[in-house]
């Protein structure tokens, strides 16, 4: 059987659809699976063990964009594919599987598409407190896989060799040790509804600095808002004086795959619901996850329970969840409701849960 999975735009989605990618080769262990993604979110899909072939569909503007579209179309209908799972359901994804021809297409249910599709899956437009994972996992109900467990089924992004080496020279370079506890935070989302208070963070790396003079703090940032994590350092280092400034630790940009290698080496990562985090979520590193217009039960880390995961918000709002286009508030006080104390000591149990976790477990 020859299939492809289209899955466009945000990093986060590509993630929480790796556990329908293995459940697929799972249930077609001889199928042909190939993956359709944009260049944004190509590393998360890149090395994945249970693909064929990753196709990337690349972004531009204007008619440019309709022209490669067209040609993109042409050269998935020459792939003459059986099947068609569109876990996107944007207008782009649907005439991209429509174009496809394939003979069976699975997409959601939506206004104006459906037709595009021949097997349609129900979306609820309603924001619900249902997870990311299982959402997309409904496209699979009619090819009969059983609803996904994240102990067995987690979200996957391979380990990218190089990246680590990369990673373990940068590191080494700037003076970090394998005996310091290293603590990723990292500030920035593409979304502006999601952005933590940069004041909140520079609070945040001044209490997580001082319990353990040990300890080393790297902040990353999105290409989107690296201004904002130089600010966010600069203020940082301005709090933390010249006695314990050496606790932040500046060592350039990293890709997502180096981010992924920085992780596996981390103590603990902290961060806002964006693809950083949901990468995180492909590691065992113990994550402190902030929500602000977001609900955890809809992008909590989908991975093992035991592994140590624990979340922060403001709490019930009569605003949140929102669409993320317009705080009506007008205060997004679903972030600045979020103090970085209870952010903290979300840390420190993290970190303590996972002291308590046997080498090995």
């Amino acid at each position: 059987m020859n299939i492809l999975l289209i899955r466009l735009r945000e990093i986060g989605d590509v993630v929480f659809t790796t556990p329908a990618i293995r459940a697929l080769r799972e249930r077609f262990p001889d199928a042909r699976l190939s993956y359709l993604v944009e260049p944004v979110a190509l590393p998360v899909v890149a090395g994945n063990p249970h693909l064929t072939r990753v196709i990337v569909a690349p972004r531009t503007r204007g008619v440019r964009q309709a022209g490669r579209d067209l040609a993109l179309g042409w050269q998935l209908r020459a792939a003459r594919y059986d099947l068609v799972i569109d876990f996107h359901g944007g207008p782009r994804a649907s005439w991209l599987a429509f174009a496809t021809g394939a003979p069976r297409r699975i997409g959601y249910d939506v206004t104006g598409r459906s037709w595009m599709y021949t097997t349609r899956v129900a979306r609820p437009r309603a924001l619900r407190a249902r997870h990311s994972v299982l959402n997309q996992w409904d496209l699979l109900e009619p090819l009969a896989i059983p609803p996904p467990d994240p102990a067995g089924c987690p979200t996957e992004m391979a380990a990218a060799p190089a990246a680590a080496d990369t990673v373990a020279r940068r590191l080494t370079d700037a003076g970090v040790t394998a005996a310091q506890p290293l603590i990723v935070v990292h500030v920035s989302a593409g979304n502006p509804f999601r952005r933590w208070p940069p004041d909140s963070f520079v609070a945040l790396i001044e209490r997580l600095a001082a319990p353990d003079p040990a300890r080393r703090i790297i902040l990353t940032a999105g290409p989107s808002d690296r201004e904002a994590g130089s600010r966010i350092a600069r203020a940082a280092i301005e709090r933390l004086g010249p006695a314990r400034q050496a606790a932040l630790v500046c060592c350039g940009e990293f890709d997502l795959a180096e981010l992924r290698a920085l992780l596996e080496r981390a103590a603990l990562y902290v961060g806002g619901d964006s693809g950083p985090l949901h990468i995180a979520g492909t590691t065992a590193v113990p994550i402190v996850a902030l929500y602000g217009p977001t609900l955890p039960a809809r992008s909590f880390p989908w991975r093992d329970p035991a592994l140590v995961t624990e979340h922060v918000d403001a709490g019930a709002l009569p605003c949140r969840p929102c669409e993320q286009r317009h705080c009506v508030p007008g205060d997004f006080r679903c972030l600045t409701g979020v103090p970085a104390a209870a952010v903290a000591e979300a840390a420190e149990r993290a970190l303590a849960r996972a002291a308590r976790i046997p080498a090995g477990a």
